[in-house]
């Protein structure tokens, strides 16, 4: 796709309430400094304060998350009635308040930050103790106190709640194709954890977008996305596998795309999706699916990006 020209628009938009579990898909969804609103608001941590992921509990991938619906539009504010809803097999179906008061929790990590998050209670941690059969807590992101930083190597002055790394992961239903006819089993788009999926452009074309717009908000391109082992875990049942991440090694790693690896921590894994940061003033906007993506600046090459 050339600079300036406006084919592709967002097909599907994604939240995950909680870190690491089912995601909701919207048909808009407000933004925020931190990424969309109510995006990994929540996560799941052991009994040191460390935060789990699929990586280390695939039956994550089995909790399905609820929120009101209108808690997806602007300046909605909770009230005794609104409730995050959580369920999963064998498990009764568990209600947390949104508008409670919770008591603050200290020694909270996830990845290299660590800080403070509000413990959603007994009720919610027993549920979770229960389920994964190891002592388990919910917490939610303490905004009033705390902050995240994205990791300043790749971009400064923009914060997190609790994703990986930064706060949207972009892909495009024709790069998803393009990993799927390499497949003997196609894959659902909900193995790479999209929050926003993209249609009309060519395979890959995202992995050079260093500025686009969406409904006249600018992001840009951060870095080509490293892929885990989350991938390979059946999102239906939480068992894990080998692909794609095998087959794609083949056509998607550093070495096949020719991209230089050595300043970056991650090595050694397939590159799918574009991380983005919204550089502007976004409070109070809405990105909605059926929306127009206009590239407003590309990436030269590989050499170019950064993983």
């Amino acid at each position: 796709m050339a600079e300036g020209r406006s084919s592709a628009t967002v097909k599907s938009i994604f939240i995950y309430p909680i870190k690491s579990c089912r995601g909701i898909s919207v048909t808009k969804a407000s933004l925020s400094p931190t990424g969309f609103v109510w995006d990994r608001h929540w996560v799941v941590i052991n009994s040191k304060g460390r935060g789990y992921t699929q990586r280390v509990e695939p039956r994550l991938a089995l909790v399905q998350v609820e929120l009101p619906l209108e808690a997806f539009s602007h300046a909605w504010v909770p009230n005794d009635s609104s409730y995050l809803v959580v369920r999963a097999p064998g498990m009764a179906e568990l209600k947390v308040s949104m508008a409670k008061q919770c008591v603050r929790s200290d020694g909270i990590s996830v990845w290299e930050w660590s800080g403070s998050a509000l413990d959603e209670g007994d009720e919610a941690a027993k549920w979770f103790t229960d389920f994964l059969g190891k002592p388990s807590r919910l917490v939610r992101f303490n905004e009033e106190s705390e902050t995240r930083p994205v990791d300043p190597h790749y971009a400064t002055g923009y914060n997190v709640k609790f994703p990986d790394a930064f706060p949207y992961l972009l892909i495009s239903e024709a790069s998803l194709d393009a990993v799927n006819e390499q497949l003997k089993e196609p894959i659902s788009i909900n193995r790479f954890r999209p929050n926003i999926f993209v249609n009309g452009c060519s395979a890959f074309a995202e992995d050079l977008w260093k500025e686009i717009k969406i409904n006249e908000l600018t992001f840009q391109g951060i870095m080509l996305c490293p892929r885990c082992k989350v991938p390979t875990i059946n999102q239906e049942d939480g068992t894990l596998g080998t692909e794609p991440t095998v087959t794609m090694m083949k056509f998607r790693s550093s070495k096949a795309l020719e991209v230089d690896t050595s300043t970056t921590k991650y090595k050694g894994q397939p590159y799918f999706g574009q991380m983005l940061v919204c550089v502007d003033d976004n409070r109070g906007k809405i990105v909605s699916v059926g929306d127009t993506i206009k590239v407003e600046k590309v990436f030269p090459s590989y050499a170019d990006v950064a993983v």
